[in-house]
């Protein structure tokens, strides 16, 4: 997971989604491929074609923030992918860490215990810090229940998603779900470059999965954190629950994923019955 290599590989995707047309700018000539030429980019964003070449292949690691910003204007980036540029744009620190393994505050499980909708702790790379029975019983039912006590064999939401068939079967719109997860996990090494376990996560499941690799070789950014999640749970059926993701102020790293279901609907009599 290579800075500079992932930053040129971004700047070219997104290079590639943009035609000359919608942009107003003359084309002469064939293309070989689909999208902008590095000189139509560079002319965009106000910079010389030798120094976006260098940058885009990786051989310029001091990029201004200005300089940054005008790529992701003359990109029509999101947000989120604005902000994900800025963090491969940085210096990398000298050396990479290991962080220590983390678990769920004593006053978090209290909180989710005290729930009584479905509520997961989860961290940076999406491993399960903690969760409360709804939880476990709507997500992996068929773990054990006291699995995010164990470090070394933590549950992860992606690597399930990727990998475990039974949590793969609970997404009936799968492709979507799994596109989602992989925009998710982007953004969180942008933030994250130095984690070599976050960098170990992502190469694993490369090489494990082929649509894993597939999807993160087009370097989908996008925040997932909250909306409608279709779920076809093997014991209740079918059910829409709404997720909302919490930011736990004292662990900025530690997401809370809380889901409801509409009163009186369908959905939350199936979160009854499965609590039941």
């Amino acid at each position: 997971m290579e800075t500079g290599t992932t930053l040129g590989e971004f700047l070219r995707t997104r290079r590639g989604r943009l035609s000359p047309e919608d942009l107003g700018i003359a084309s002469y000539g064939a293309r070989r491929v689909p999208g902008l030429r590095r000189e139509e980019l560079a002319r965009l964003a106000g910079v010389s074609v030798t120094y976006y070449t260098r940058l885009e292949q990786g051989q310029s690691h001091r990029a201004s923030e200005s300089v940054i910003e005008a790529l992701a204007r003359a990109l029509e980036l999101s947000d989120d992918e604005r902000g994900y540029l800025h963090n491969l744009a940085r210096p990398r620190r000298a050396h990479r860490r290991t962080a220590a393994p983390t678990t769920a505050r004593h006053g978090t499980r209290q909180l989710i215990g005290s729930l009584n909708v479905p509520a997961v702790v989860v961290g940076m790379r999406t491993e399960v810090l903690a969760w409360n029975p709804l939880g476990h019983r709507l997500l992996a039912g068929h773990l054990d229940p006291d699995a995010p006590d164990r470090t070394d064999r933590r549950p992860n939401l992606t690597r399930m998603l990727f990998l475990d068939p039974h949590h793969r079967d609970l997404y009936p719109r799968w492709e979507n779900s799994a596109s989602c997860a992989v925009a998710s996990l982007r953004l969180a090494v942008g933030r994250h470059r130095d984690d070599i376990e976050l960098a170990a996560l992502v190469g694993d499941l490369a090489m494990k999965s082929e649509e894993f690799a597939t999807l993160w070789a087009a370097h989908p950014v996008a925040e997932h954190a909250s909306g409608p999640r279709h779920l076809r749970h093997p014991e209740v059926g079918e059910l829409t629950v709404e997720l909302e993701t919490l930011v736990l102020a004292d662990e900025p790293d530690h997401r809370l994923l809380v889901y409801s279901a509409a009163d009186e609907s369908p959905s939350q009599a199936a979160l009854q019955l499965l609590g039941a």
